[in-house]
């Protein structure tokens, strides 16, 4: 009997533990809930924002885009900063952080080795420069706009409603500045900006490798410049050591766009598509918005933290951009003076660097000395390849963007602009980076150009580190405006790119000889050159072509090298032969060929490279693809002929990736598909941080098809993880543009209890589009920003 009081004792103990565990559980989850919505944004009622002079509205529509309407150009950019302040203001507080090399200070000693790099790349320092030739208006636009960022910070933090984020890393934001925006833009001229890291491997290739060995890891080897190839060997610059690849930006930051003219329509006007290509992340790089004032009436995307429309269309035009990709990034070999690091030879006699003191305070931490020298040429950047610098030779670093730049002042005219004159009237302000401008605009003229500042050297082409020490090398200026690629009303019909070469042999200046693979444009083209019927809705569809054209060029000659090699992989190479070479989710030849094509280079290359090197290393499948080509048609190179042969390379590839799909997927042939490796993830920069940020910052990942060279844009990861394709994609027909359509994965806000979080991931996987008004019909939530 004692026994069974005891048992109920205890159990009545249990169950009321369990029951005070509950509660406080329940409490918890009630208080982290009632925290989170405290700073979700405002979206509905009225908010008394007294920096303006008269109440502006912001209507947002079904899907969360901001349609802004004020009665000036002061109240509309005020108004523009505030809301994108209400759903972004971490996002833009990091980026403007990151850019200038202040991470450290929020997140901890962790961040300190990124400071440096970007205190090194100096965005900053540039967009300090900039802002000097910004002219009147252009700066009143900045201030206004810091006005309403701030106007918003203030609010958030004397009502203690600032984004959970800043809860987390314990700490507030500063006060929003003008060049706080120009930073970010600098930052974005980073990320399209260059391949100065090719430049360190080359050199480093150069001296580790027989000139023949060398000489196939050049995409076009610089034989005109024997000078530029012996200072190379001469002086070399230690480039191995403890560079963390993280920081360089993906290799093809590229992008599709084209524009048809009304002959190849069924509406008789222009159609205009643009699907800029960068990293994917919750919250998206871009942000949507519709602006309205008696002055203007335009819609599309701008970079968080930055002022204006940058890609879209008002009343009478649309445009859109890819990248250029030109070389813009030169590094030069600079020899110190043994008795002061900080002097530089120049024409015979030492030359004094700027020495810029960059002191990086460190959370939690004590501050770090670093100092930045700065050449003639640009910045030394050795001391961000390894960890201590060696005596000898250094490079330094000359790029198009640390020079001052206008690219607002661009953007800002492209808004108001109502024809091509106007249009490239303002082109002439966007210089870093370069990008292929696609135009149409309501009177049926489409146009192109490949805009911004390439330059033009006093010697060789941009492909190897040249000597500092004479003036015999460096810049002499920039491939003039009107010299630039050009053209308007084509007789074809259509202007399209995709990061392709977008000049011939007959042009006069160097730009790259980087280009993208030019699967995608062979593509769109493809498509575009079949129908004189166009809609709209073709141009979506186009932008969703999962058309493989790679595999079209190389899969019959790799399956054939196999099968005269060995019996074993015979039930595999079937598939890829019955395979429609299409990037179709749920087939398993993509899987395959998609990863046999990316692991040629790690068998072929991999090996003979220091690791930090080898990822330094850009371009490493347009090198493999050159060695097949030379390969199949009876031209085995060094790297081929060393490793024992074509068959062996394809071989011991495939046999590699045979068995990692089957470590994943299992043995079954049957049950292997693209989609189960490639999916789509959009993650939150907090998500790494914990498994319990990952579950609730990042939306559920998403088997999704195409690849990173169809035009359905979605380069992956060895993991399979879909980082990298359409940020952004814009369909406008000119016969009406008083809507135009678009998606933005995974939403455009970056509050996790908005509804407009995560609500586009679905639609970026299937090509679902939002069709999105300028008319003064929008309905939605309204918001009333007060004057008083």
């Amino acid at each position: 009997m004692r026994g069974k009081v005891k048992n109920k004792r205890w159990l009545k103990w249990l169950f009321g533990a369990l029951g005070v565990l509950v509660i406080i559980i329940v409490a918890l989850l009630i208080f982290i809930n009632v925290f989170l919505n405290k700073s979700k944004p405002l979206i509905e009622g009225e908010v008394a924002v007294e920096i303006l002079d008269k109440d502006a509205t912001v209507i947002r529509d079904d899907i969360g885009v901001p349609h802004i309407k004020a009665d000036t150009d002061a109240d509309l950019y005020r108004a523009q900063g505030y809301v994108q302040a209400q759903d972004r203001m971490f996002q833009m507080d990091l980026s403007r952080r990151q850019a200038s090399g202040q991470l450290a200070e929020v997140i901890g000693a962790d961040a300190v080795d990124t400071d440096k790099f970007f205190r090194t790349f100096s965005l900053r320092d540039a967009a300090e420069k900039s802002w000097d030739g910004y002219d009147d208006e252009a700066q009143e636009v900045l201030e206004w706009y810091a006005e309403g960022v701030n106007a918003y910070m203030e609010e958030a933090k004397a009502n203690n409603s600032l984004s959970f984020e800043f809860s987390i890393l314990g700490y507030e934001p500063t006060e929003w500045t003008p060049v706080d925006s120009l930073t970010i833009g600098k930052f974005m001229a980073y990320d399209l900006g260059g391949h100065w890291n090719t430049l360190a491997v080359r050199h480093w290739a150069l001296n580790e490798f027989p000139e023949d060995k060398a000489r196939e890891l050049f995409i076009e080897y610089p034989e005109d410049a024997p000078a530029i190839l012996a200072a190379n060997k001469q002086q070399q610059v230690q480039v191995a050591g403890e560079f963390d690849a993280s920081v360089i930006p993906p290799e093809f930051n590229g992008s599709n766009n084209w524009v048809v003219s009304g002959d190849k329509t069924a509406s008789g006007k222009p159609l205009l598509a643009d699907d800029p290509h960068l990293g994917l992340s919750t919250p998206s790089i871009w942000y949507q918005m519709h602006l309205e004032s008696p002055e203007q009436n335009v819609s599309g995307v701008i970079f968080a933290g930055i002022p204006g429309i940058i890609l879209g269309h008002n009343e009478e035009i649309a445009w859109g951009v890819t990248n250029v990709g030109p070389d813009v990034q030169d590094l030069y070999i600079e020899t110190p003076n043994p008795e002061d690091p900080t002097q530089f030879e120049y024409e015979g006699q030492w030359e004094q660097a700027e020495v810029r003191k960059e002191p990086i305070k460190i959370k939690d931490g004590e501050t770090e000395d670093f100092e930045v020298l700065v050449t003639r040429h640009g910045p030394v950047v050795s001391n961000i390849l390894y960890d201590k610098e060696q005596p000898g030779a250094v490079f330094s670093m000359q790029w198009t963007a640390l020079e001052p730049t206008l690219e607002l002042q661009a953007v800002l005219n492209f808004n108001k602009a109502s024809n091509w004159k106007e249009f490239e009237l303002a082109l002439e302000d966007f210089q870093a980076p370069a990008q292929n401008f696609v135009f149409a605009s309501t009177d049926g003229t489409i146009a192109y150009k490949a805009n911004g500042r390439i330059p033009i050297r006093k010697t060789g082409d941009g492909q190897l580190p040249v000597p500092g020490n004479s003036a015999d090398y460096g810049w002499e200026g920039y491939v003039p405006f009107d010299e630039l690629p050009r053209s308007v009303n084509p007789e074809n019909g259509f202007i399209a790119t995709a990061n392709n070469e977008v000049i011939d042999d007959s042009y006069p200046y160097h730009i790259t000889d980087f280009w993208a693979q030019p699967y995608r444009y062979e593509r769109i083209a493809e498509v575009l050159e079949a129908s004189d019927n166009l809609t709209a809705q073709d141009m979506m569809n186009l932008q969703m072509d999962q058309k493989n054209l790679y595999a079209a060029e190389f899969l019959e000659d790799m399956i054939a090298a196999v099968r005269d090699s060995t019996k074993d992989y015979d039930e595999v190479l079937s598939m890829l032969e019955d395979w429609d070479q299409i990037d179709s989710k749920d087939q398993g030849a993509p899987l395959i060929f998609h990863k046999w094509i990316k692991q040629l280079p790690e068998t072929l290359l991999a090996d003979e490279f220091p690791k930090d090197v080898y990822k330094m290393l850009d371009g490493k499948n347009h090198i493999t693809d050159e060695m097949m080509r030379d390969a199949f048609a009876g031209n085995e190179g060094v790297w081929v002929s060393e490793y024992g042969g074509t068959a062996k390379w394809l071989v011991d590839s495939l046999e590699t990736v045979v068995a990692e799909i089957e470590e994943e997927q299992g043995n079954d042939l049957a049950d292997w598909s693209w989609g189960e490796h490639h999916q789509l993830t959009f993650p939150h920069p907090l998500a790494g941080a914990s498994p319990i940020f990952a579950e609730f910052l990042n939306p559920e990942p998403v088997p999704i098809g195409g690849s990173n060279i169809t035009v359905q844009a979605a380069a992956f990861t060895p993991d399979g993880d879909v980082d990298h394709g359409a940020s952004w994609r814009f369909v406008a027909d000119l016969s009406d543009l008083s809507s135009a359509y678009h998606i933005v994965g995974p939403g455009l806000s970056g509050h996790m209890k908005s509804d407009y979080f995560h609500n586009q991931v679905d639609d970026w996987a299937q090509g679902d589009f939002h069709k999105t008004e300028i008319e003064d019909d929008v309905k939605g939530s309204t918001l009333i920003l007060t004057a008083e």
